[in-house]
């Protein structure tokens, strides 16, 4: 399934300001709980909550091929990771200038503990009684 982005700037300011961080080799990842997150499960087609990602990525981190690479890698590294975390959250993720010659492998291993380190990381026995 696609990732629901998040659209607002305040929401991406809030997260930052507000939110936990875990800052790694490749990327900063920062999760604030969302307030909408009830509102969006009703508008979801399977009524699940879910979690909205953001990407930051700064004109520092090189031209826009940079960039876009950066991103690319990120969202496949999310995609592997998704699955196993808890939902109803902001997550801005926020690549550094490492990224640049890294693999999505390298990013996803890095993304898994920063999700450990800020407690999104559902055991298997909680997803059980999910379901």
């Amino acid at each position: 399934m696609k990732n629901v982005a998040i659209k607002e700037h305040h929401l991406y300011d809030k997260t930052f300001r507000r939110g936990k961080r875990s800052v790694g080799k490749y990327v900063a990842v920062y999760v604030l709980r969302d307030l909408k997150a009830e509102k969006l499960k009703n508008a979801h087609p399977e009524k699940i909550y879910v979690n909205r990602l953001g990407l930051s990525v700064s004109k520092k981190l090189g031209g826009a091929v940079e960039r876009n690479r950066a991103k690319r890698v990120i969202r496949a590294a999310y995609d592997s990771v998704k699955t196993e975390l808890k939902s109803g959250n902001l997550i801005v993720i926020s690549p550094r200038s490492a990224i640049c010659a890294a693999k999505s492998t390298d990013v996803s291993h890095e993304l898994r503990r920063a999700f450990g380190e800020l407690g999104l990381i559902s055991s298997p026995k909680a997803k059980d009684k999910q379901q």
